[in-house]
C-alpha cells in the first residue's frame, strides 16, 4: 500500500497528453486525459489490502472516486484499511483542502452487493480480482451496459529449467513461487517443466524441501506456509491430487497437517506431483500449494506446452543461455503479461503494470501506462488562425 502510494503522488505529475501533429495550418491538436467517473473494486480473499490499494491510489490521482466490494472471506482487513483512508482524507480537510463527500465507499457483503456493483450504469469502470469463474460473469456484465472493466484473473503459471540453469537459484526460487502463501496467489507456480539432463539433480532437491518446509501461524517468523482459506479448498486440493493420480502421478505430501489447531483451520503439506505429461489436472488452476513437474527435451516443442493452458498470467525461466532467455521473452516465446528470467513468476513490482491475463485479453493494474484505464481521452483540435482549411469554397449565407 505504502509502495503504490509513493508511486501514484509521483505519477500525479505524469498524466501526460501528447500533442499531434496535424496537416492544418495554423492549427495545433493534442490529446488531453479526463476522469472516467466512478470506479468500481472487488478485491479477492488472498490479497485483501494490496489490491484494493492499487486500483484506489491510481483512481483517486486520476480524479475517480471509488466503490469497494472486499471479499466477503475478509471483511475486517476492509473495514480497518477504509478506517485509515478516512481518517488521511480527514486530516487533508484539517488542512485546509477539499475533499468530496463519500469520495471512497465501501461496500460488505455477498454476491448480490458485488452483482449490484457490477450492473450498476454510474460504475464507469470496475476491476474486479478473482477466479476465471467470476470473470466470465463481470466481464459480459459490464461489457452488456458498455462499461469498461479490468479482470485481473487466475493464472496456471509455469517455470522452465534449463540444462544451464543455476539450480541452486532456481530451487530457491520455485520453492518461495510455488509454496508462499500455501499456493494461494495468483502468480504462483504451479507447473514446472524441468529439462532431463538436469532433472535427476533438482527434483530430489525439491521433494526435500517440500518435506522440511515450515508449516502454521504466518505471523511467526520462518513460517512459509499457513492454511487454507476454508474446506472448500482443501476439498479442491484433495480432489486435484486424486486426478494426478489418476493420470500417472507420483504425489509427494500434500495431506492435512496441524489438525489439533480446530475443525476449521485447514493447515495441509505442500504437494510435488511427478507427472509424465501435462494432463488432466495440470491443464486447470487449482487455488492451493500443488506443483506439478514435468521432464522435457525439446525447447520449442516446451514453449508450445508452455502456452497451451487458457490461463496467463506469471512466467519464468531459469537459463544462462542468453538465445534461451531472449526467445523465451520473444514474440514466440511466453505469452503471458509477466515473464521472467531467473526469477520465479510470484510477485511484482509496483513500476511495472501487473498482470496481462491472457484468457481475458488484458487486465493490467498498478504501474506503467495503466492508469489509462482510469481516465478517458479526448482528442482538441485549436485553430488560431483565421480560416476553416476544411471548409475553403464552400459558400454559406451568413447575412
Amino acid at each position: 500500500m505504502i509502495d503504490i502510494c509513493d508511486f501514484a503522488v509521483g505519477l500525479s505529475r505524469q498524466l501526460y497528453g501528447l500533442t499531434i501533429a496535424t496537416e492544418r495550418g495554423d492549427h495545433r491538436m493534442m490529446e488531453t486525459w479526463h476522469p472516467l467517473g466512478v470506479t468500481g473494486i472487488i478485491s479477492a480473499f488472498n490479497f485483501p489490502v494490496a489490491v484494493w490499494s492499487w486500483n484506489a491510489a491510481l483512481a483517486l490521482v486520476c480524479g475517480n472516486s471509488i466503490l469497494w466490494k472486499p471479499s466477503e472471506k475478509t471483511p475486517l482487513t476492509a473495514i480497518a484499511t477504509h478506517a485509515i483512508l478516512d481518517r488521511a482524507i480527514a486530516r487533508y480537510v484539517e488542512a485546509g483542502y477539499a475533499a468530496p463527500e463519500g469520495l471512497s465507499q465501501l461496500l460488505i457483503g455477498g454476491r448480490a452487493i458485488g452483482e449490484a456493483l457490477v450492473d450498476n450504469k454510474k460504475v464507469a469502470l470496475v476491476s474486479a480480482t478473482g477466479s476465471t469463474a467470476m470473470g466470465r460473469q463481470v466481464g459480459p456484465r459490464v461489457a452488456a451496459r458498455f462499461g469498461r472493466s479490468i479482470l485481473e484473473l487466475g493464472g496456471n503459471n509455469a517455470a522452465i529449467i534449463c540444462p544451464s540453469a543455476d539450480l541452486d537459484l532456481a530451487l530457491r526460487g520455485i520453492a518461495f513461487a510455488a509454496m508462499g502463501t500455501a499456493g494461494q496467489r495468483c502468480t504462483t507456480l504451479r507447473r514446472l517443466f524441468v529439462h532431463d539432463s538436469v532433472y535427476d539433480a533438482l527434483a530430489p532437491r525439491l521433494i526435500k524441501a517440500y518435506g522440511s518446509v515450515q508449516i502454521g501461524n504466518p505471523l511467526e517468523t520462518g513460517t512459509l506456509i499457513g492454511p487454507l482459506i476454508d474446506a472448500r479448498a482443501y476439498q479442491a486440493m484433495q480432489s486435484s491430487l486424486d486426478a494426478a493420480k489418476a493420470n500417472g502421478g507420483t504425489v509427494h505430501g500434500g495431506g492435512r497437517v496441524l489438525e489439533a489447531e480446530g475443525d476449521n483451520a485447514y493447515y495441509v503439506r505442500p504437494a510435488l506431483v511427478e507427472m509424465p505429461s501435462q494432463c488432466g489436472p495440470v491443464e486447470h488452476e487449482t487455488f492451493a500449494p500443488i506443483l506439478y513437474v514435468m521432464k522435457y527435451s525439446d525447447f520449442d516443442a516446451t514453449l508450445e506446452l508452455h502456452n497451451a493452458v487458457p490461463q496467463g498470467l506469471s512466467s519464468s525461466i531459469f537459463t544462462n543461455d542468453l538465445r534461451e532467455a531472449e526467445a523465451f521473452l520473444s514474440a514466440r516465446g511466453s505469452d503471458c503479461g509477466i515473464a521472467n528470467v531467473n526469477i520465479g513468476p510470484s510477485g511484482a513490482e509496483i513500476g511495472g503494470a501487473f498482470g496481462g491475463e491472457k484468457e481475458t485479453g488484458g487486465g493490467r493494474e498498478s504501474g506503467s501506462d495503466s492508469w489509462k484505464a482510469y481516465m478517458r481521452r479526448a482528442t482538441n483540435t485549436i485553430n488560431y488562425g483565421r480560416t476553416l482549411p476544411l471548409a475553403q469554397g464552400v459558400k454559406f449565407d451568413v447575412e
